[in-house]
């Protein structure tokens, strides 16, 4: 499972280790995901994202019925 999150599509990105002497070795950033379930009221069953923390604040601010239409419109499975 790719490190995507499903609501706002934050994926990993890559930049440099550096240490004291300011030796840079590449690395990767990864985004803050969990594996949530959250309660859909008007379909009565729990529906399972891969969301990140901020993903999480949308979700509480628009509703979890609006972003699950959002998803269905870009084609997205949950």
């Amino acid at each position: 499972m790719s490190k995507v999150c499903q609501v706002t599509g934050k994926r990993p990105v890559t930049g440099n280790n550096v240490s004291h002497s300011q030796r840079k070795t590449r690395r990767r950033f990864l985004p803050n995901l969990h594996t949530h379930r959250f309660w859909v009221e008007s379909q009565q069953r729990f529906v399972k994202l891969r969301v990140s923390t901020k993903g999480m604040r949308i979700i509480d601010k628009k509703g979890i019925d609006e972003v699950l239409k959002d998803l269905t419109a870009r084609g997205e499975r949950f």
